[in-house]
């Protein structure tokens, strides 16, 4: 068997190196837009709620189960209104459907609680995100509000959920 020539094993050693820096700025690009949010976080776009003199919308929400669903909480920020299912624009809820860690599913499933509540205790509005009726999933986006107050904010405020700054955050840090 004939030894490597020196030039060929040079040049197989630097093939590998761009190939690793390759696949190292791959990750890189797949994470930097997590990285940069968190070392300069966007501002959360400003999504202006204008609710009419009265909130005309009710029903009485259940939790979803089944192939049905007419009124009722898929999660904290998603949910089926009069057979139309609605994502809130303006939060973020933890996941109860695929939750990455058990404090994700925890907190996913008090937001859910807590967005069915209030969505119980009277009439509401719903408010369309402004040049944008759905998302790339076909759900409805809308915010609700009572008394022109954002329930999403509701549940800000109570720790529930987060603003919606363009991306999903990682409940598990």
């Amino acid at each position: 068997m004939k030894p490597a020539r020196p030039g060929r094993r040079a040049g197989i050693e630097v093939l590998i190196l761009v190939v690793l820096a390759l696949f190292a700025g791959l990750v890189l690009a797949m994470h930097a837009h997590r990285w940069l949010a968190e070392l300069w976080p966007a501002p959360a776009p400003q999504i202006v709620l204008v609710a009419g003199p009265r909130d005309h919308e009710s029903a009485h929400f259940t939790h979803c189960h089944g192939r049905v669903r007419i009124n009722c909480i898929v999660d904290g920020d998603t949910l089926w209104y009069r057979a139309e299912k609605i994502r809130l624009s303006d939060i973020n809820a933890p996941e109860v459907s695929e939750p990455a860690c058990d404090a994700e599913l925890e907190l996913g499933e008090k937001a859910t609680a807590r967005l069915l509540e209030l969505l119980n205790q009277g009439r509401f509005s719903l408010v369309p995100l402004p040049g944008r009726d759905a998302d790339v999933y076909g759900r409805k986006l809308r915010a609700i509000t009572r008394g022109g107050r954002s329930l999403g904010e509701v549940l800000v405020a109570e720790g529930l959920a987060e603003r919606w700054i363009g991306f999903r955050r990682d409940w598990c840090d």
